[in-house]
């Protein structure tokens, strides 16, 4: 009996050792082989996470032999014996072998591309799905080992990678696109105005082709064709393809709306500007409660007759019309009924965050739609009176908004946003003047650009909804672990001089830059606070992390005018929307 139970315990230890044998040789596969450090500067840690401490830095092509594996981190012979771990998306395998992922070039063929983009990334498979291992830069020219669809794999410093055909060059001459090429000429048939800002130019009609160019609100361009929801202009002597949804048929004049409204001011003061842009020269000041006839509307600028005969232009979302003028744009809706996402909704008189309000509702509650107006629904409420509530707030059984064409944004549909509302728990972070968390307010902004992203048809992800404390390291890896499309730090900030006042937008990465000058437009297109512009920031959520990261500073606690601002309903609404607006510029 003695003996079986012997035979038995090692019949169990003979199966458990198989099983074992074959994890470890996947885990010991990548050792012995070399590795390629593909950024300029990169940490060398003490165990396999971002929330071990720093042995040292390796710069960009040293080579280093593999140790172990474990996860998404190398281990190396790093120096004088010391052992460390690198991230594997940011170093490149030299002896990677990818042929079972190609699709060779005919035989024979010599086939080579020139790099037509400055600081072109190129990665380790046929898709942006893979790690970038490394950076080629314009004009240098590369032997072709294959192809896989829309990608050419290519022999660089960096062994064989993968580059997109819209950023190379093909025997000398550009990659050419089925619906558009320099050398078809087609004939215009008709005219458009631009109705978004820095609106990206493509050469072809999808998200991920090539961006040539921005165009600005107002400008007018000649349309060529239409296809889907893309239509073909004529752009720099080529041709050339933008999202239909920001392009307005007719020419520039008859873009803009002619009104005979009038309009109250609701904000303390607000400055009067010759254009409607943040960059117009001040002629003037309005104040709270004063009234104007409203001449014209452009975007979210409005024109106002100010009492000398003159005109000039005041931010939109400042100006509460008339109840009795705003009829003229309602429309009628095909949505039927709303139901309320959110606890403590406001309804509100008018279609604006500055009107006031006359109920509240519950998550679940459901209203009957009798109109539209802009990105506003007007609801029958229970005495027989109506309200409105906003688009972004309600769901329609559509996920769409109402007019407001954001929530049909291509370019925002299925992307993951991690938002990352700074600080939490013991972490109050600032202070304000007045009293104000810090912790407190970048929640609050945090949910109203949720509420937006959702109605859109994004995936949002938080990495804090309560008040409680996640270090740093776990936010960075929350954006890794579902393989964000953009991660947005959510901030305020103070300074011990209370004069300094304003907003600014940090980036770290180079890949990170065109993504915070997107998001900090559109914000500034929407607030009337400092600009401070966007700039390169050693934030550690920003540094450590592979996606499209920005850190958002905005706003002043430390400034007791500004803190005042910056907590109000009305900039909460409109610092929200200003992000939401650079996002869907940026991804359109």
């Amino acid at each position: 009996m003695q003996g079986k139970k012997h035979l038995w315990i090692t019949i169990c230890m003979i199966l458990v050792i198989a099983l074992l044998i074959p994890m470890k040789e996947a885990e010991a596969e990548s050792a012995g082989q070399k590795l390629r450090i593909a950024t300029d500067s990169l940490n060398v840690r003490t165990g396999p996470g971002l929330s071990y401490a720093s042995l040292g830095m390796a710069a960009r092509d040293e080579t280093y032999t593999i140790l172990d594996q474990e996860g998404d981190w190398y281990q190396i012979d790093f120096e004088s014996g010391q052992k460390g771990w690198v991230a594997n998306w940011l170093v490149v395998l030299e002896t990677e072998n990818k042929q079972e992922k190609e699709k060779q070039v005919n035989s024979g063929s010599e086939k080579t591309v020139s790099i037509n983009a400055d600081g072109l990334r190129v990665r380790g498979g046929p898709s942006t799905d893979y790690r970038v291992v490394g950076v080629v830069s314009k004009g240098e020219e590369y032997k072709v080992v294959s192809t896989d669809q829309d990608w050419f794999n290519i022999t660089t410093e960096y062994g064989n990678v993968w580059v997109h055909k819209d950023f190379v060059q093909v025997n000398g001459h550009t990659q050419e696109t089925s619906s558009s090429t320099n050398e078809e000429k087609k004939t215009v048939i008709k005219q458009g105005v631009i109705t978004g800002n820095s609106l990206n130019v493509r050469t072809s009609p999808d998200t991920n082709s090539k961006v040539i160019g921005k165009l600005n609100s107002g400008t007018s361009v000649d349309i060529l064709s239409q296809e889907n929801d893309w239509t073909e202009i004529s752009f720099q002597g080529t041709n050339a393809w933008i999202s239909s949804q920001y392009i307005q048929a007719g020419n520039k004049q008859e873009k803009k709306q002619e009104t005979n409204n009038n309009g109250t001011i609701t904000a303390s003061s607000l400055n009067v500007r010759e254009k409607p842009s943040l960059n117009g020269n001040i002629i003037g000041s309005v104040a709270q409660g004063d009234n104007f006839r409203i001449l014209k509307e452009e975007n979210n600028w409005t024109n106002i007759e100010l009492p000398n005969g003159t005109n000039g232009w005041v931010a939109s979302w400042y100006v509460n019309k008339d109840q009795s003028s705003s009829t003229e744009s309602k429309s009628s809706s095909s949505v039927k009924n709303v139901t309320i996402l959110h606890n403590g909704s406001n309804i509100r008189q008018s279609a604006t965050t500055n009107a006031t309000i006359v109920a509240r509702a519950n998550q679940g509650d459901t209203f009957e739609v009798v109109g539209t107006e802009k990105d506003w629904y007007e609801i029958k409420l229970g005495d027989g009176q109506t309200g409105f509530i906003a688009g972004w707030i309600v769901s329609n059984g559509k996920q769409s908004q109402p007019t407001d064409q954001s929530s049909s944004t291509p370019g925002l549909k299925n992307k993951v946003i991690v938002l990352d509302p700074g600080h939490g728990g013991r972490d109050n972070g600032t202070t304000g003047a007045s009293g104000t968390l810090e912790k407190t307010v970048t929640i609050r902004t945090a949910e109203k650009l949720a509420a937006k992203l959702k109605a859109a048809g994004a995936t949002v992800i938080f990495t804090r909804q309560q008040d409680t404390y996640v270090p740093l390291q776990s936010r960075v890896s929350m954006s890794h672990m579902n393989k964000a499309d953009a991660f947005i730090s959510i901030h305020y900030d103070s300074i011990n001089d209370r004069s300094v006042r304003g907003m600014t937008t940090y980036y770290y990465h180079d890949y990170q830059q065109q993504f915070a000058a997107d998001v900090h437009q559109g914000i500034m297109s929407k607030i009337d606070l400092n600009d401070r512009g966007y700039r390169h920031g050693d934030y550690y959520v920003i540094r450590e992390n592979n996606s499209k990261a920005i850190l958002l500073e905005l706003g002043y606690l430390s400034n007791a005018t500004e803190e005042i601002k910056v907590t109000s309903e009305q900039y909460q609404e409109a610092v929200s929307t200003g992000i939401f607006q650079g996002l869907r510029t940026h991804f359109q």
